[in-house]
């Protein structure tokens, strides 16, 4: 049976179990229990296919999520960190930027050939690490010759071996002076490739990816890349000569078929604002193409062949997490077709106090510790006091109350405004120990959060 996922994921990922997904998950975001147990669900169902027989893994679709909630309350968050955890290609698309055929906009396929593009990435720099090191022998090799030219043949002499043992004793002395850094100061001449391409004019109406997929094939020779002298210093020299290797060590074909097998038994799409192309049948005006965009977006989803310049795709175990706030539309204003597509739906909670406390201080890259971290490198050392804590929290959810509910975004625009003078002073302050406490808050955010009007444009 073929394995689909790298090794790395298969002895990390598979080993944990949805709890565990979940206690994963605890540590970036806050809250949303329901929507973490789905898609650690739908990530253990992925691992468990892989151990079935082929023939019975090729009919297990993977059982697609829409979450819906308000913005700012994690679900980006939560299929980013579950992509990274899985070590998947994973994309974040935006539905409202798709547009119906025959209209100005992307195409809905251009989300597969992206996904496409980062799983290349992705094993391209694994397929870097492994050969790194024989690159680096390679690259210092053809550094030697540069700084030491292979001696010219002569006639040979009664002690022929003599020369020849001399020059490598050069060459080694001359590789430990390199290693040590002690040439770092010589400049050397070679010949790098230019990098620069001629400009095409596209003609209107042509698809820009079958340009890109045969324009090589067409004039194979103009993307040879031409040669050019140039001086460097040696350790740009060191540099680009490994890079030079690796590439000739990648075989990029081979990059490609795993790639391509990668993304469709493990690519996750999330496909965000997802409400914005709900409409319902009959309305006028732009309604009338946000039908068309789910009727293209489908046959992705439902599992269809995807043209990319690395071959054919199929999108039929492709994970798609749909997410949106669903404020003006319903879940049920979509298409059924697609509907059907997302059987598992998870509503998430608006945050609030409690829930920004936890946001401020819990996670490993809470805001709170960000700005200490950023303090820090001005030599200051910041704390915040738990009443202070308390009052950022109460202050963000008034905010979000009295004007637009943005979740936990609001915390950002909360904190800068709090840190505002800190930030600018920072690098003049004399005092290099500042501890935010509940009245600092209270004077910098009281005023603007009483007057509704200013709070609209400054929080």
């Amino acid at each position: 049976m073929a394995i689909y996922l790298p090794e790395a994921t298969r002895t990390s990922a598979d080993t944990l179990t949805p709890r565990q997904i979940v206690a994963e998950l605890d540590k970036f975001v806050i809250g949303q229990n329901a929507a973490k147990r789905a898609v650690a669900i739908a990530l253990r169902n992925r691992m468990r296919r892989q151990k079935l027989a082929p023939e019975l893994a090729e009919e297990i679709a993977p059982k697609n999520i829409l979450m819906i909630g308000p913005t700012g309350v994690g679900k980006t968050e939560i299929a980013r960190r579950l992509a990274r955890l899985a070590q998947s290609p994973f994309i974040k698309v935006e539905a409202s930027k798709f547009t119906e055929v025959g209209y100005v906009g992307r195409d809905v396929e251009s989300m597969v050939r992206d996904l496409v593009e980062l799983g290349v990435d992705m094993v391209r720099g694994e397929r870097l690490e492994e050969v790194h090191a024989k690159a680096g022998q390679n690259a210092e090799e053809r550094l030697l010759d540069l700084l030491l030219p292979p001696p010219r043949p002569t006639a040979p002499d009664e002690d022929g071996a003599a020369p020849q043992n001399q020059v490598q004793q050069t060459r080694e002395r001359f590789r430990e002076q390199l290693r040590a850094g002690r040439l770092d100061t010589r400049i050397v001449e070679m010949d790098v490739r230019e990098k620069s391409f001629p400009s095409f004019e596209i003609i209107a109406g042509s698809s820009i990816e079958e340009v890109d997929v045969n324009l090589k094939d067409m004039m194979p020779g103009l993307f040879q890349g031409k040669t050019k002298k140039r001086r460097m210093k040696v350790p740009e020299a060191l540099e680009y000569l490994t890079q030079d290797e690796e590439q000739k060590l990648i075989d990029m074909d081979s990059v490609a078929r795993t790639a391509v097998e990668r993304v469709e038994q493990a690519g996750i799409i999330f496909v965000d604002e997802i409400d914005k192309i709900a409409g319902r049948e009959g309305a006028q005006g732009p309604d009338v193409s946000r039908e068309g965009v789910q009727r293209d977006i489908l046959p992705i989803v439902e599992g269809t062949n995807v043209n990319t310049k690395y071959g054919m795709v199929r999108t039929d175990h492709i994970l798609f997490i749909a997410a949106g706030a669903f404020h003006v539309s319903k879940p049920s204003d979509l298409i059924p077709e697609l509907q059907g597509r997302f059987p598992i739906r998870v509503e998430l909670e608006a945050l609030g106090k409690e829930e920004f406390i936890r946001i401020l201080t819990e996670p490993r890259s809470a805001l709170v510790k960000q700005y200490m971290a950023l303090m820090e490198t001005e030599g200051i050392e910041l704390t915040f006091t738990a009443g202070a804590v308390d009052r950022i929290a109460d202050f963000a959810t008034q905010v979000n109350e009295r004007t637009e509910n943005i979740g936990a975004r609001r915390l950002h625009t909360v904190m800068e405004k709090l840190l505002d003078e800190i930030s600018f002073e920072g690098p003049d302050l004399v005092e290099k120990i500042v501890t935010i406490g509940e009245d600092y808050v209270t004077r910098m955010l009281a005023d603007i959060v009483k007057n509704e009007d200013l709070s609209r444009y400054i929080l």
